[in-house]
């Protein structure tokens, strides 16, 4: 199978693309814009995948790209904070873009599946869900999100864009006939993640455990017991070949898909996982209050993707952490510009 990576050199599509070119012909589309596509595009060339250096927006362009039997659309600016402050570059990437990927998928008749975001979901319902501003305790996690969950309201304007572009991936798939499968994520980590504060949380904590740098517990009293669910990256691409192995029979949906149960962490748990790691315990400050866009809480019900695929996530948080701590220090010279 053909495959187009949108996002190829980012840490998904990255990722994906080394996962699935040992079975597939992979391309990747990325503009090299981010902070380390650099070097993940070092890593993509050694294993013979080609990136095409192309902003999604340029649809006159990427009209001209060959044909693919599938785009697995990866493209997105993932920082929820930055839809505040640079509205032009999170809706004419995370939106306007997918809409072009579809206008390509429908010339070409290619598949799709997207890559979408837990940030859809209500700030308002995922708050409910904690009742608290101050979260001095661990918290409860029985509760779970799922495909049924309240999109209702206010999510971000980034989360925004990830609804739109759901919700024109279902038209072109009703009005052209477009296969697709949509993949709700949760946090995403592992190794080829270079960390920010609302962004790859994971690697950020170990990076600055690993130089002894200094960190903050933000909001909720600062306390760091907010908990989310993280998916190794390896247990994504997993789901992702047997997705594309299936597509021809099983199609047309929408899956929540995260950590779950089996790989949850609260940050004080993180802290604690990356001193042991590391050695290093660095001083980490306390900043009670939060963005308006911060939730305390959220898990994944996998119980859809589960059931059709026969997949759950195979790795824990403890290995999620492992991994990424040891591809920083195993490369961290050459990683020191990126983070």
């Amino acid at each position: 199978m053909k495959i187009l990576i949108t996002g190829g050199c980012g840490f998904v599509g990255t990722n994906i693309a080394l996962y699935l070119s040992k079975k597939h012909k992979v391309d990747s589309l990325d503009n090299l814009s981010r902070k380390g596509s650099k070097y993940n595009l070092n890593l993509l060339k050694k294993n013979k995948v080609k990136n095409i250096r192309l902003d999604i927006g340029q649809l006159d362009k990427i009209y001209k790209l060959p044909k693919y039997d599938l785009i697995i659309d990866c493209c997105a600016e993932a920082s929820v904070e930055v839809s505040r402050v640079d509205l032009d570059k999170v809706i004419n990437t995370n939106l306007i873009g997918t809409i072009n990927i579809l206008k390509k998928a429908k010339k070409d008749k290619s598949k799709i599946i997207f890559l979408s975001s837990s940030r859809v979901y209500s700030i308002e319902m995922l708050n409910k869900i904690i009742k608290k501003k101050n979260l001095k305790k661990t918290i409860r996690t029985d509760i779970l999100i799922d495909e049924k969950s309240s999109i209702s309201g206010a999510k971000s304007i980034y989360g925004l864009t990830k609804l739109g572009s759901e919700m024109f991936i279902e038209e072109f798939s009703y009005a052209f006939g477009i296969k697709y499968i949509i993949n709700r994520c949760g946090v995403i980590s592992g190794p080829l993640q270079f960390g920010k504060q609302d962004q790859g949380f994971i690697s950020l904590w170990i990076w600055k455990h690993e130089n002894n740098l200094k960190l903050n517990y933000i909001g909720y009293g600062g306390y760091g017991n907010q908990i989310r669910d993280v998916l190794h990256i390896d247990d994504l691409c997993r789901l992702i070949e047997i997705q594309i192995k299936k597509i021809e029979s099983i199609n047309n949906l929408l899956f929540t898909v995260g950590g779950s149960k089996k790989s949850f962490v609260s940050l004080k748990n993180l802290t604690d996982l990356c001193r042991s790691f590391t050695g290093n315990t660095i001083k980490i400050g306390k900043i009670p209050r939060t963005s308006t866009y911060d939730i305390p809480y959220y898990i994944t019900n996998n119980r859809l993707v589960s059931k059709t695929y026969n997949w759950k996530p195979k790795k824990s948080i403890f290995d999620v952490v492992k991994d990424t701590y040891l591809w920083i220090s195993n490369n961290k010279k050459s990683l020191k510009k990126y983070f």
